[in-house]
């Protein structure tokens, strides 16, 4: 279809300039009769509001900053039989950022703790939230730094800002004051504001043991397990499970 210059003009003022890539197709399908006029029109802003959520998702999936594009639909539910998968598609609603709940996923290394991590981070996206992915201790560290080139406020105001905040891998190993502090300010500010996804090696009820303030750790687990929806996922490693076979693995009789 031909269009005339004035007509892409008066389309890009109304930043519309993207009907263009479906104006063709649309055109083809009322010229051979299949829509009328108004149909013509509602179809050809359909393709826009698509083509506008598409690229919406696209930028709140880049700020999030995710290690992966993990999703549930690539998340094997049958490694980890103890796993409530119907709680966790649960999870994937929404809901719990809604109610302003958090999630402690805790279990062995490899069980897929950050893939799901990531899915529920990938699910929120969809469903037009925003999301900040980071490892905990990269967080710690950008904190620290922060401290002394006195942006630490403005660190600190970035992971209050999007609806949900996940913080990965923590609990490797006990924290410092300052990174205690630094994670109670977090959690304190997020309280009832916002969301926590937090996975860890570790059972919550052994965190405590990694604060050097035990007033601190109190104050901040308390309001972490006041409204948290606990995922134990214990199983096999992927990582063991995707490993090649050798013929010690599988000895002979």
């Amino acid at each position: 279809m031909s269009v005339s210059p004035a007509f892409v003009s008066q389309l890009k003022t109304l930043k519309l300039g993207r009907v263009l890539e479906s104006l063709d197709v649309r055109h083809a399908q009322a010229r051979d009769g299949q829509l009328g006029y108004l149909e013509f029109l509602q179809l050809l802003l359909q393709d826009e509001i698509e083509r506008r959520r598409a690229q919406s998702l696209r930028l709140r999936l880049q700020r999030a900053s995710f290690e992966e594009p993990k999703t549930l639909e690539d998340f094997d539910f049958s490694a980890l039989p103890g796993l409530n998968a119907a709680a966790v598609r649960d999870l994937a609603t929404g809901l719990f950022i809604e109610r302003r709940e958090h999630v402690l996923l805790y279990g062995p290394a490899g069980t897929g703790k950050t893939h799901l991590a990531q899915a529920l981070g990938h699910h929120a996206c969809r469903l037009g939230r925003s999301v900040l992915f980071l490892k905990a201790a990269a967080c710690f560290r950008t904190l620290h730094a922060a401290r002394a080139d006195n942006s630490w406020e403005t660190e600190i105001r970035r992971l209050l800002a999007p609806d949900l905040l996940i913080l990965d891998d923590f609990g490797l190993k006990p924290l410092t004051m300052p990174q205690a502090e630094d994670f109670y300010e977090v959690v304190a500010e997020r309280h009832l504001r916002g969301s926590i996804v937090i996975t860890s090696n570790r059972p919550p009820a052994d965190w405590l043991a990694l604060f050097p303030d035990p007033v601190m750790a109190n104050s901040a687990l308390d309001r972490l397990a006041h409204n948290a929806h606990h995922l134990l996922m214990k199983g096999e490693s992927y990582r063991k499970r995707l490993r090649p076979k050798t013929p010690t693995d599988n000895p002979d009789p």
